[in-house]
């Protein structure tokens, strides 16, 4: 029988970070569970930024999960990608590092219970994990394990578009995690060296030679065993075959859909919910599984006047040569995610 300290379920960007500090204590055995593959280090799809939409739209590394039908939206589904591969989401997002705004900080530190959630204790955190390569300052740190690209923004349509928005009355920030999200500015980018830069590569792959760290891919944990209302161990299915393993501590790192439905599958939730489905009650919970809020996203596209846009890439006869600028000159179209500036705006007098 497998007996661990910790078990983490899910080798996304929580489950790769506490795999890294928990595994830091030589006398700490953990194992992770991932239930996809590999973020294989020669796989194109994975690692060049510009890529990303090979993930977004397949289901090779990406479990591309639907919601119900949206009464509000004449009932269409909405798409919910996430990651089906080691690092999780980070493997397949767009890369644009962005922490949140300051004031939902403080709400949820307005919770009894959560009161070290505020923006001040979770800035040091903030800062531990991150290099930003153009530099640490009071907002920033240049010692952690995730490195951060500050782009150039050379096309000439960013300068376009940093004048049309001061034109709509709207400022410039220097840096939307630093001291003043609201506006306009460059979006720092979760790459590094032309490569993705997921929490995989961050925290896991520098440390999986650790004697007291496992990490097991194609690994779909089913139920956490309990006994009582303590966890643990947890039952997963690998080739073929379910597998038991015990530890002192169950980490569930699913992520926003996975996390819960584990717990609904081995009987933590609503009990009435749970009892439709024919699963056993193991704690009673309302609230497991439910009230799950994601932003929309909506495109606009316009016609640009002059040849410097980046729609002449799209060509299929162009594929090879940007490929190769990205493999052996670490330039080109496919050395960034695209998103490289934005901004902030209220929709509404606060």
């Amino acid at each position: 029988m497998a007996k661990y300290d910790y078990v983490i379920v899910g080798g996304g960007s929580a489950g790769a970070v506490l795999a890294n500090r928990l595994s830091e204590n030589p006398d700490n055995k953990v194992l992770v569970l991932e239930a996809g593959r590999p973020d294989y280090r020669l796989d194109f799809r994975i690692h060049m930024p510009a890529a990303l939409s090979f993930l977004l739209n397949g289901t090779f590394y990406n479990w591309a999960y639907e919601s119900d039908p949206e009464p509000h939206m004449r009932n269409r589904r909405i798409a919910q990608p996430r990651g089906k591969v080691l690092g999780g989401s980070s493997s397949i997002n767009g890369m644009i590092w962005i922490r949140g705004n300051k004031l939902d900080y403080e709400k949820w530190a307005s919770v009894k219970g959560l009161e070290k959630w505020d923006y001040a204790h979770c800035l040091p955190y903030f800062k531990k994990l991150e290099t930003r390569l153009v530099g640490a300052d009071k907002y920033h740190g240049d010692k952690g394990p995730l490195k951060l690209t500050t782009p150039k923004n050379e096309n000439p349509l960013f300068k376009s578009f940093f004048e049309s928005v001061q034109e709509a009355g709207y400022k410039l920030t220097d840096d939307v995690n630093g001291s003043t999200q609201e506006g306009f500015g460059k979006f720092d980018q979760a790459i590094y060296k032309t490569r993705r830069m997921n929490s995989a590569r961050a925290y896991i792959h520098p440390v999986k030679k650790r004697p007291n760290l496992t990490v097991l891919t194609r690994a779909m944990v089913h139920k956490i065993i309990f006994e009582g209302k303590k966890a643990v161990g947890v039952e997963y299915k690998r080739r073929g075959k379910v597998q038991t393993v015990y530890a002192r501590e169950i980490i569930s790192c699913g992520g926003a859909v996975n996390s819960p439905q584990l717990l609904q599958l081995s009987g933590v939730g609503n009990a009435d919910e749970l009892k439709k489905h024919g699963i056993d009650v193991v704690h009673h919970l309302p609230g497991v599984g439910e009230n799950l809020q994601d932003h929309l996203e909506v495109y606009v596209q316009w016609a640009c006047k002059e040849p410097i846009s980046e729609f002449k890439s799209l060509s299929p006869w162009r594929a090879p040569k940007i490929g190769f600028d990205w493999l052996f000159r670490r330039k080109g179209p496919g050395a960034t995610n695209h998103f490289e500036a934005g901004g902030f705006i209220k929709s509404g007098m606060m």
